[in-house]
């Protein structure tokens, strides 16, 4: 599986998990610690875990892929769980709004991602 593949695999899932304002940012050419980030917004504690435990599940189960580390999942309303060539970044709404990543990394290619309607 390619990073690109994987980015857009970890959209879908939190999108079918009811993340909210779900992104991906081509990082590759801005940093060398990543390919791509997958920002979504959680409408909760709970939600944010559950966004979180959902990837880690389905990439396991489907793709035998596990992150490499997982950072924020006991507390806080930010969510970090590093795949290497991808990162996840789940936040709650306040969080987000202040990290504001997507302004942060500007300069970041933003990937297509079809949200399914509800």
């Amino acid at each position: 599986m390619t990073a690109l593949e994987k980015a857009k695999k970890i959209a879908s899932i939190l999108d079918e998990k009811k993340g909210k304002a779900i992104s991906i940012l081509k990082v590759r050419e801005e940093t060398v610690i990543t390919d791509y980030f997958v920002i979504a917004t959680a409408t909760s504690s709970t939600h944010l875990k559950a966004l979180c435990d959902e990837v880690d599940y389905k990439l396991k189960e489907e793709d035998s892929i596990a992150p490499s580390r997982t950072e924020g999942y006991q507390g806080g309303g930010w969510i970090l769980v590093d795949y290497d060539d991808v990162i996840v970044h789940i936040f709650d709404a306040n969080s987000r709004d202040f990290f504001n990543l997507e302004k942060l990394w500007s300069a970041a290619e933003k990937i297509d991602f079809e949200a399914k309607e509800d």
